[in-house]
């Protein structure tokens, strides 16, 4: 466990994956009951405008769903999607599947911040029903690149990393024909790689910026590529048995002797009112009998 998990993982959030769904639902009926599209328009991630004031929007273009075509599938998506995130959380532990999305999220963020520096820089023209802007209007401009970024590609980096971490998992292609998981993954990745190179300069920021996190977790993970999740978890399990064997641990508690290796989430403090170096769990540190000297 790293020293960050120990300090803020029980700040993680639990079935964030259903949350996730949850703000997709809400975006979908938001798009439902406003056909015009102006709603939509100051939930997305506009760098210009929240800039401006429009601050609400680092949070909101999270509501806004991919794509879809039809009721059906729109539950099918929602529901596979939770379904497989669903699994990484139990996999990798809720911990790193936060850091993993929320990692995607702020380097989407990031992105179109970027992008809007490029606009300024180079100043090049976008197209619109015939209608060219330039960065002279950046309010219009900026509205028109913003809807480039949403979760769509945050999903493909979920769903690449599950074809990672599951490659022999099979699904129904059509409903009909199983598939491996990781065959899927490989005709996807070939699919953005396509999207990428053939997209102009604002689709490639928006791609690349999305799908950072899973480049980012295949290069620190790809020692483990080669394991099933049951060989992760026996791995992990040895190494915490290696550890509570070998007797070094860092934290120690006074009174009933847990460590961090009993109690990963368990917190441990020194008690300032007992001479000598005395440390205790949190469920003893407030109700022990301090230690004085004669």
């Amino acid at each position: 466990m790293s020293p960050f998990e120990r300090k803020f993982g029980k700040y993680a959030i639990r079935n964030l994956s259903f949350v996730l769904v949850m703000c997709y639902a809400v975006g979908y009926l938001l798009e439902l009951f406003d056909r015009s599209g102006l709603l939509i328009t100051y939930l997305t991630l506009n760098p210009y405008a929240i800039l401006h004031g429009q601050i609400w929007r680092l949070v909101t273009w999270v509501l806004i769903p991919p794509s879809s075509g039809g009721l059906f599938f729109t539950l099918l998506m929602l529901y596979f999607y939770c379904s497989i995130g669903t699994s990484l959380e139990r996999t990798w532990g809720t911990y790193r599947y936060n850091v993993y999305l929320f990692q995607g999220m702020l380097f989407t963020i990031a992105g179109s911040f970027l992008l809007m520096g490029y606009c300024y820089l180079f100043k090049p023209e976008i197209s619109l029903l015939g209608a060219v802007l330039t960065i002279d209007s950046p309010a219009e401009y900026f509205t028109i690149i913003a809807m480039m970024f949403s979760t769509y590609y945050i999903n493909m980096s979920i769903f690449l990393a599950y074809a990672a971490t599951f490659p022999d998992a099979q699904v129904l292609l059509m409903f009909i024909i199983p598939i491996r998981v990781k065959w899927l993954g490989v005709i996807y990745a070939v699919m953005l790689l396509f999207q990428f190179l053939g997209t102009n300069v604002y689709g490639k920021f928006a791609i690349g910026a999305s799908l950072l996190n899973f480049v980012v977790f295949f290069l620190t993970s790809r020692n483990m590529m080669h394991l099933n999740p049951k060989q992760i978890h026996r791995r992990q399990e040895f190494k915490r048995d290696v550890r509570r064997n070998t007797g070094i641990t860092k934290h120690k508690c006074a009174i009933c002797g847990r460590t961090e290796v009993d109690s990963p989430q368990m917190q441990f403090r020194f008690c300032s009112k007992c001479d000598g170096n005395y440390e205790y769990c949190e469920e003893h540190l407030y109700t022990h009998t301090h230690i004085k000297r004669q």
